[in-house]
């Protein structure tokens, strides 16, 4: 492997570069330690955190020589697929991922299928014999290119693929400064940070026929704990259709049964990237024509429930010491553990859906993002109603007790951003959800994905879970100087 730590300003990965997570961002280092053990991944190459820096400092433009770098990894990419960037008879397309050094779900911004122009579209359609896929590609692009990169509408991407991939890498770049990356790192704590990195990947189509599709999996509930393989696949769709929230997909365990070859290979994956992580993760995958990829793996996000449960299930494996395990509870896990919720049994049902971020709360259903910042700002408790959660919804998600959504799954940024900070989340309750909901005090319990009429907490208080006592049991009799999050909730051993 490569152990100059002075990493160029563009960097292949194969596999072979030994790049920490702050220098490469975490998308590229985890696919550089995919590569490295042989999984199925898409070739890529990364513009490195440090470049994020020459960027801004640079008027937000890219250095020329940066950009000449980046034309060479490009031809590398080219002989790999065996295809040509910009033009035919077999268009390459790329994806541009953000990629910090601290994960970041859905906060920073990604562009898909880049490389794409009318005239290509139509080759596309020629190469594969299939014009509404070409079609259907087209369009993806066009409203993602659109939409983060020109920032309007009625903008339509430059005719030149090399402009694009140019601006698309800027565009990336500039989102490390928006308000929700500056709101979600305030929220957890993380301070000003580096910069983003940025990944160039050849694209997989899980939108390619009716033998692909793509998915979210995480090697344990991470609402729970549990020890089984957790996560929602969508037939002929992309990766922004799961985690978008736009649509609601199947449990990953519909593939047993649908397509058990599938099902066994994810869960060897998954094993394989748990062991070598040590912990929870969250795989992103992509089928195209039957062919399975891996396109990033990353520590999972996960309820406070579950981070003590796996935490100590890992040491119980042998996995992780005590000290690991201790140091894996943040607290903001603690302050919600330390609040055990339950539920009036005489309320009315007012929808349900999919429990996505386990807890109990009471407020009142906001569907409008700025009156509910408004509204926490007063001191009112504000349940957010949404058809889904984006990136843009972050900022008013902090501020509130609960967020319902009427589509999306348990992989959905809704679910992933809640279940991260502990807040309760019902994703999935159905069109009408919003109309039905709005201007109500609800009770949100986020453990069954049940929305009740009224206000229905019946307060706090409760037995210590086995593993939450076992967990505190690690702690040194003495302190020993130590200063853990878990140690303020020994008090609740009295209680139970």
């Amino acid at each position: 492997m490569t152990t100059d730590p002075n990493l160029p300003d563009v960097v292949a990965l194969d596999g072979r570069i030994s790049g920490t997570k702050d220098v490469l961002g975490g998308k590229a280092y985890s696919i550089n330690k995919m590569m490295a053990i042989g999984l199925p991944v898409p070739p890529a190459f990364a513009l490195p955190t440090h470049v994020c820096a020459h960027f801004h400092a640079n008027n937000r433009a890219l250095p020329t020589q940066i950009w000449e770098e980046v034309l060479e990894q490009l031809r590398v990419l080219e002989v790999e697929t065996g295809r040509t960037f910009g033009s035919g008879p077999s268009p390459l397309l790329v994806s541009v991922r953000s990629g910090a050094a601290q994960s970041m779900p859905g906060m920073m911004d990604t562009v898909l299928n880049l490389g794409l122009t009318p005239e290509l579209r139509d080759v596309l359609a020629a190469e594969t014999g299939d014009a509404a896929w070409a079609q259907d590609t087209w369009h993806r692009f066009r409203e993602s290119y659109t939409a983060i990169v020109a920032r309007q509408d009625d903008i339509e991407p430059p005719s030149d693929p090399y402009e694009q991939l140019r601006s698309a890498i800027g565009a990336v770049f500039d989102s490390w400064t928006n308000e929700r990356v500056k709101a979600y790192r305030e929220r957890h704590g993380l301070g000003v940070g580096g910069g983003t990195a940025v990944t160039v990947q050849a694209m997989v189509f899980g939108n390619r026929d009716e033998r692909s599709g793509t998915g979210v999996m995480f090697s344990r509930d991470p609402a729970t704990g549990a020890k089984a393989l957790f996560g929602e696949w969508l037939d002929q769709a992309q990766g922004e259709d799961v985690v978008s929230g736009e649509k609601t997909p199947l449990p990953v365990e519909s593939l047993r049964s649908g397509r058990p070859d599938l099902y066994a290979e994810l869960e060897r994956i998954a094993a394989l990237l748990e062991a070598e992580h040590a912990d929870l993760v969250d795989i992103e995958f992509t089928v195209e024509s039957n062919r399975l990829y891996v396109l990033q793996c990353r520590a999972g996000k996960r309820s406070p429930i579950a981070a003590v449960r796996i935490a100590v299930d890992l040491v119980r494996e042998g996995v992780i010491g005590k000290e690991l395990a201790l140091q894996r509870i943040t607290r903001e896990q603690v302050d919600k553990l330390a609040t055990v919720g339950s539920i009036r049994a005489d309320l009315p049902v007012l929808a349900t859906g999919t429990a996505a971020g386990p807890g109990v709360a009471v407020g009142r259903a906001i569907d409008d993002v700025d009156q509910a910042v408004q509204l926490a700002a007063e001191g009112v408790a504000v349940v957010l109603v949404r058809p889904s959660t984006s990136p843009a919804d972050v900022p008013a998600m902090f501020e509130s007790v609960a967020v319902v959504t009427e589509l999306g799954g348990s992989t959905s940024h809704a679910a992933l951003v809640c279940r991260e900070i502990g807040l309760p989340c019902v994703v999935g309750c159905g069109t009408g959800t919003m109309a039905a909901l709005a201007g109500r005090t609800v009770t949100v319990d986020g453990a069954t994905g049940t929305i009740f009429d009224g206000e229905g907490h019946a307060g706090t208080g409760g037995p210590v879970d086995e593993r939450l006592a076992e967990l505190l049991s690690y702690l040194p009799v003495n302190g020993a100087g130590r200063d853990y999050p878990l140690a303020t909730l020994t008090g609740l051993l009295e209680k139970a």
